[in-house]
């Protein structure tokens, strides 16, 4: 029954969507008709700017901290947690709440890994970093940093540092960010994938 409520409990926060209520707000349209289509916070940025974008951004990542806080702290259980952290990312990816179309789940899974692992989470946006700021590429960051931190959360429970349970919740956040991005994976072969900070479609405010 654990197990399943907070499925459930994290399933539901995922799916409030964050970047479609902020996008409404901002530009009293869905934020899904811009750009590439996706509720997250770099479609925000393109579409609607940088305030907006760092508002998403907080809410997508606490979206998969709490379940996994909820988890390890009140249920005391760990594979509880991953259950509601991995929900989460389901839910946002997948949202009830706004026609099952939402963001790709980055933000929520580093949110996962910040509930479950917190000081190993703390390396991963070094790992962002190294990528996007030669590149200026967010999708080349999430399609390959992606995978560089779920290696790091194995190496940690090969060590004995973190559950192995953690270490699957990072595979599973592999598998749907990686399938998510499969347009950008094209658009990035081809050389057509826009940099940070272009290819919205942002509505003139003034």
């Amino acid at each position: 029954m654990t197990w399943l409520a907070n499925l459930a409990i994290g399933y539901i926060l995922g799916s409030i969507p964050s970047g479609l209520v902020v996008g409404y707000f901002w530009l009293h349209r869905d934020i899904r008709e811009s750009g590439s289509g996706a509720t997250g916070a770099t479609n925000v940025l393109r579409t609607a700017g940088r305030l907006p974008a760092v508002l998403v951004m907080v809410a997508d990542i606490l979206k998969g901290v709490m379940p996994a806080v909820l988890g390890r702290l009140v249920f005391k259980d760990d594979t509880a947690a991953v259950l509601g952290a991995g929900a989460a990312i389901a839910g946002h990816v997948w949202p009830v709440f706004a026609g099952f179309r939402g963001g790709r789940g980055v933000a929520t899974a580093f949110g996962g890994i910040l509930g479950l692992a917190p000081l190993v989470a703390l390396v991963f946006p070094l790992v962002g970093l190294a990528l996007v700021v030669p590149t200026r590429y967010v999708s080349l960051m999430s399609v390959v940093g992606t995978p560089v931190s779920a290696i790091i959360v194995a190496v940690t429970a090969a060590l004995g540092w973190e559950p192995w349970s953690f270490a699957a919740f990072a595979l599973f956040a592999v598998l749907v960010i990686e399938y998510r991005h499969i347009p950008n994976i094209r658009r990035l072969l081809a050389g057509t994938e826009p940099k940070f900070g272009h290819g919205g479609d942002r509505v003139a405010t003034g």
